[in-house]
């Protein structure tokens, strides 16, 4: 538990949004330090455990240097940090979009109704589909999204079943995107015309600017 004001940062930087329905636009990224899964697909591990402290204060300062009101808090996994209420409600007091990344393990039951959640829920070759806290689906706006990462056919039908299970296309908007260089692009491309799923296909857009492994974009 966090009782002073700060929070462990990985990284602060300000990018390209490469996923979700903002896909395209200028975003202040706030990358939290920590993560309590560890998917077979993960391109963050870096996140685990490197970062500083700082404080809301400090924080703030960094992200009103860019001069763009859309954030996205993410990791690692940002809901550990008890913290990161605060600096969303401090976000979305000033106005901000404020966009949180989280895997789905955790509960979101709490989170600020104002910020927009793009929620996994962690697919068979994840190695973590047990995490899966279902429980959240309940608690999620129209607003929201829930993405699906797809490294195979395996990954991909059961997917499709999660979404009917849940009844999630009537809920929120859902997302499928690929392993990076794991799968074809155009495999679940096919999969999704033909099963006529409305679901919006995606790909990490800044994995085709920069490098794939670049940080801090």
């Amino acid at each position: 538990m966090q009782d002073s004001d700060t929070l462990k940062i990985n990284e602060i930087f300000y990018s390209i949004q490469g996923e979700s329905t903002l896909m395209g636009r200028p975003c202040v990224f706030v990358r939290l330090t920590y993560c309590n899964l560890r998917c077979s697909y993960c391109d963050t591990e870096y996140a685990f455990y490197e970062g500083k402290e700082m404080t809301l204060d400090e924080i703030m300062a960094e992200i009103e240097q860019y001069n763009c009101k859309l954030v996205e808090i993410t990791g690692g996994e940002p809901l550990i940090q008890l913290n990161v209420h605060k600096l969303m409600k401090e976000l979305s007091d000033k106005d901000y979009l404020v966009m949180i990344e989280t895997a789905g393990s955790l509960s979101i039951k709490t989170l600020d109704k104002r910020v927009k959640i793009i929620m996994d829920l962690k697919t068979p070759s994840s190695g973590m589909m047990d995490k899966n806290l279902y429980e959240n689906i309940q608690y999620l706006k129209r607003i929201d999204e829930v993405k699906f990462v797809i490294g195979n056919r395996k990954d991909y039908d059961w997917s499709v079943e999660k979404i009917k299970e849940y009844d999630l296309l009537n809920k929120v908007t859902v997302l499928m995107s690929p392993v990076f260089n794991k799968i074809p692009n155009v495999d679940i491309a096919k999969w999704i015309l033909d099963d006529r799923i409305n679901v919006r296909f995606q790909l990490q857009m800044h994995k085709y600017i920069w490098d794939p492994l670049a940080r801090g974009v």
